[in-house]
């Protein structure tokens, strides 16, 4: 009979243990009466404007639009999984990304102004990750945290223990 019940016991908790992540847009992390901020992007479509761009982005960081934008206070410790693009913070010595901002699209807060604070996850890894290339987006898996942080680059408006790191791919 224990044995009976252990078994019981496990079919009851198995779906707390191995639910999945929620799948969560970015669209989703803004309250529904915040303003709405458009990315500052200027596509570049001029090549001989080129060397330009490039001196700009050696110079000093671009001003965040709103480094504290209100966030979704229902989203704190639930467990999402979030697509984006990262932009290291700290690499270890394996050359390993543990410290890191996760945004919306590629190029936030390095060749563009970075997006509102509630489209920035500060996202830490023990295990880290090894970016081969900064334009590949990744999937991030962890209990979200409404928590905002500081960096160099932008602020965040929310955190992140990152449990799973993995290449991002459209579905076929």
């Amino acid at each position: 009979m224990p044995r009976a019940l252990l078994a019981l016991l496990l079919l009851v908790a198995l779906p707390s243990w191995a639910a999945e992540p929620r799948d969560l847009t970015w669209s989703e992390m803004i309250p529904p009466d915040a303003p709405v901020v458009e990315p500052n992007m200027t596509p570049l479509h001029d090549l001989a404007k080129l060397s330009d761009a490039l001196a700009a982005e050696a110079g000093p960081a671009a001003h965040q639009d709103m480094p504290d934008a209100p966030v979704v206070k229902g989203l704190n410790g639930e467990r999402i999984r979030l697509p984006g693009y990262i932009v290291p913070l700290e690499v270890n010595e394996a050359g390993r990304t543990t410290d890191f901002l996760l945004v919306p699209y590629f190029g936030a807060c390095i060749h563009v102004p970075p997006p509102p604070s509630n489209q920035i996850v500060h996202v830490k890894s023990e295990v880290g990750v090894k970016l081969e290339e900064l334009y590949q987006p990744y999937w991030i898996e962890g209990a979200l945290q409404v928590k905002a942080s500081s960096s160099e680059l932008a602020d965040a408006g929310y955190q992140m223990d990152a449990e799973k790191i993995y290449l991002y791919e459209l579905p076929e």
